[in-house]
Order: structure tokens, then C-alpha cells, then sequence
């Protein structure tokens, strides 16, 4: 998923906001997919329900959006910009101490924070499985900044990024199979995992 780097939802959008007031409006509709997605699911979201539930005419949901894929998308992307501004914010606390692998243990946590409480994540967290976690992958070294020991345009590096991240997330889509909460034996597991793997490459 490429549009987060290029702009977060701006990417799937048909007309981007200006005016406070549209970008509330936007807000709000994103709001109420995410709602949709959690009571009835992808297949019975319907860009009119997404409507009534926003408050909004259909009109302004085609405003921004063609379909409800593109709805969903967006709200894909917001989340990673969300999950990513929650990672920024812990990593910044003292307590996240200041190497790697207490970042990874942040990551982990954040996603799984959002995996239990936001709305719609459960179905869509970052969006389409592969290019969503190539995109994550791709913005972690600036999100690591000082605490990575390595050249970030390296390419083993960039491919231990990848790999780390589709690791995670298979492994963390096994500990809520089960569920909504979360196996916090299965999350430990994936901390470990990936600070292990991490390791051969960044130590």
C-alpha cells in the first residue's frame, strides 16, 4: 500500500478537504465505515449505510470516495498513520528505552492496542496483506531513527524490515483467531520472534 507514504488517505481520495468543515465531514464518514465494518462486516458495508450513520447526504460520501473499497482503503490508511503517530508518541517516553528492540516490543504493543480497541481495525488494520506491510516496512527506519544500528538503504536491511513485518503480522492475525483480545502468550511470541530475527542483521 503505497498511499500512506504519499500522503496517508489523501491518496484514495476523489476530492481531498480544505475547509475544517469537510475535513470533519471526512472525519466523520471514516468514522462510521469503521463502525459499519465492525457490526456487519465487508460484505454488507453499503456506502448508504455508511451515510445514514455519518449523518452525511450520500452525495458527500461520493464526494470523497467511488466505492466502498475506496472507503475502506482510506480508512486503511488512516489507521497506519494512526498506529504510526501511537508508535512515535510511546517511543518518545523514557520507559521505551532506547534501543531496537524496545521499539519492536512498542510496535507490538500499539498494534495490538489498536487490534483490541479501534474501531474497524479488526477487519482492515493497515489494508491489502503485502503491499500494507511493504509500506510499514518501508517507514520504519525513520521511525526507528537513532535507535537503529544499521544503514537503513541497505538492502539486507530493508529485506529483514520486510520480513520482520509479515512475520508479525501472521503470527499476531494467530493470537486474535481465537480471540478479540488477543492470545497474550501468542503476542510475547511475536516479540521474541521478531527481536531474534532482528538481531542476525542488526547486531
Amino acid at each position: 500500500m503505497a498511499g500512506p507514504a504519499d500522503g496517508g488517505a489523501d491518496a484514495v481520495l476523489r476530492c481531498v478537504p480544505v475547509q475544517r468543515r469537510s475535513a470533519e465531514r471526512l472525519a466523520r464518514i471514516l468514522d462510521a465505515c469503521a463502525r459499519e465494518l465492525d457490526e456487519g462486516g465487508y460484505e454488507k458495508l453499503s456506502t448508504r449505510g455508511v451515510a445514514a450513520r455519518a449523518g452525511v447526504p450520500i452525495g458527500s460520501v461520493y464526494r470523497f470516495f467511488a466505492d466502498k473499497r475506496a472507503m475502506t482503503d482510506a480508512l486503511a490508511r488512516r489507521n497506519l498513520d494512526d498506529f504510526l503517530d501511537r508508535a512515535v508518541a510511546r517511543l518518545a517516553e523514557p520507559a521505551s528505552g532506547e534501543d531496537w528492540r524496545g521499539a519492536v516490543d512498542v510496535l507490538v504493543e500499539e498494534y495490538t492496542a489498536m487490534k483490541r480497541t479501534a474501531p474497524g481495525f479488526a477487519l482492515v488494520d493497515f489494508g491489502v496483506p503485502g503491499e500494507s506491510n511493504h509500506d510499514l516496512a518501508d517507514r520504519l527506519p525513520l521511525l526507528l531513527g537513532d535507535r537503529l544500528p544499521a544503514d537503513p538503504v541497505d538492502a539486507r536491511v530493508r529485506l529483514a524490515f520486510v520480513v520482520a513485518v509479515e512475520a508479525a503480522d501472521a503470527v499476531l492475525q494467530l493470537a486474535f483467531r481465537t480471540t478479540p483480545t488477543g492470545d497474550s502468550r501468542v503476542i510475547g511470541e511475536v516479540k521474541e520472534l521478531v527481536r531474534a530475527y532482528l538481531a542476525t542483521v542488526l547486531e
